[in-house]
């Protein structure tokens, strides 16, 4: 491994084209999970794929969905159906918490289409039942998941990512307190942080660059920057800002038409923001409006709490996992674990122990970190990793409670 070099990661806001896009997505999957509990329907039923697309004063939620009762109507012709009205309603609900009010794009004013249909047959047969007989389900298609821990942040998340959020969170906060310049910012923002590694640590931050919307015409990348430096040092805390660093604060000028008036935005464009910053293989599938039968979702969550308990055991000081699935067939083909030449056991051993510890299915992952809940809106921002576990069941990957787990499976 290198032990010096400069690597960038980028976030962006919740106020992100394509992140308004991932943010009504997860809240129709929150709102049918939150239906289905409501009305006596098993939420282990549930099954969403939703997808959204925005543009100027326009959103067009599709996808494939089973809902509860509640959620359906009947047509013309006494056919069920999907009753779009309260899709809808959760869409503005999520854009105005965003923080739209613009003639381009308003909570109140947008155009909603809603196109939601039954889900596959054919997906369902191969989901409702395993074909491996190894699970109560099969996974809903196939692919790659990775998960990934090191020691280069409290949450266990690689710097430059975990920097890059911790900015724009901040300035959310703050625009949303209401209170002096700060709150004439608009919910559009972009950031990005290289970080210099000296002996494969963290030292200095070498060079930032922040975009974000504002409101005042008059203001320039100077005034912009007069107002945001304070968060973005305060946000940065204990890692040490370079003397020479470079600052590249709304390079191109005003910002001032953003959100999706500006750039169109779509349902799972930023897979990278969401996960490692690239400091880690991503599998190429999205999260934000799956329900977690879909392992690009809860196969992600569970390699991630797998690596991270992993790494707080002290068993290596950075670890990868990756797992493989089938669709419909429960158990992954394959567990690979990488520990990066920092592992204090081998990485045979931890394989083993990892299966040992966690039912690696469909059905075993929900069950284990309880999944089956209203939990996504607030992942569809600022990363679905390196946060804290929730009371409400929210993060439940972030837990640490394998370490212990682990270390007994070694020891067998």
């Amino acid at each position: 491994m290198r032990a010096n070099y400069l690597f960038t990661s980028e976030s962006v806001s919740e106020g992100h084209p394509d992140k308004v896009c991932d943010r009504i997505s997860d809240e129709i999957v929150d709102l049918v999970y939150r239906e289905a509990v409501k009305t006596g329907v098993d939420p282990w039923s549930v099954r969403v794929a939703c997808e959204t697309l925005a543009t100027t004063n326009r959103v067009v939620i599709a996808g494939e969905v089973r809902l509860p009762p509640s959620l359906m109507k009947l047509d013309k012709n006494g056919n069920e159906i999907v009753n779009p009205s309260r899709f809808k309603s959760a869409a503005r609900r999520a854009i105005r918490n965003i923080g739209y009010e613009q003639d381009g794009f308003h909570w109140k004013t947008a155009r909603i289409d809603v196109l939601l249909h039954a889900q596959s047959a054919h997906i369902a047969q191969g989901v409702d039942s395993a074909a491996d007989r190894q699970g109560d389900e099969g996974a809903g298609d196939q692919g790659i998941m990775f998960g990934f821990a090191c020691r280069e942040t409290p949450e266990l998340m690689p710097a430059p990512i975990y920097y890059a959020h911790r900015i724009l969170q901040t300035l959310s906060e703050a625009r949303k307190g209401g209170e002096g310049e700060v709150a004439k910012l608009g919910p559009d923002a972009k950031s990005q942080v290289t970080v210099h590694y000296k002996d494969g640590k963290p030292a200095a931050v070498t060079s930032i660059v922040l975009s974000t919307q504002h409101f005042d015409e008059s203001w320039d990348s100077q005034k912009v920057r007069s107002v945001v430096e304070p968060y973005i040092r305060e946000a940065l805390g204990e890692l040490p800002i370079a003397d020479d660093c470079v600052w590249y604060i709304n390079p191109t000028g005003k910002f001032v038409i953003g959100g999706p008036d500006g750039d169109a935005g779509l349902t799972g464009r930023k897979i990278i923001v969401d996960t490692y910053g690239g400091a880690a293989p991503h599998g190429g599938g999205a999260f934000s409006g799956k329900d977690t039968t879909k392992v690009d979702r809860s196969a992600a969550y569970a390699a991630r709490y797998l690596a991270k308990n992993v790494v707080a055991a002290n068993l290596a000081e950075k670890c990868t996992i990756q797992l493989a699935y089938a669709i419909g067939v429960a158990q992954p083909l394959a567990v690979y674990v990488d520990l990066h030449g920092t592992g204090k056991v081998t990485e045979e051993e931890v394989e083993k122990a990892i299966r040992a510890v966690m039912d690696l299915s469909p059905s075993g992952i929900r069950r284990h970190l309880d999944l089956n809940k209203p939990i996504y809106a607030k992942t569809a921002a600022y990363g679905h990793f390196g946060r804290k576990a929730g009371r409400d069941g929210s993060f439940s990957w972030e837990r640490l409670d394998l370490v212990k787990p682990l270390k007994l499976a070694l020891k067998g």
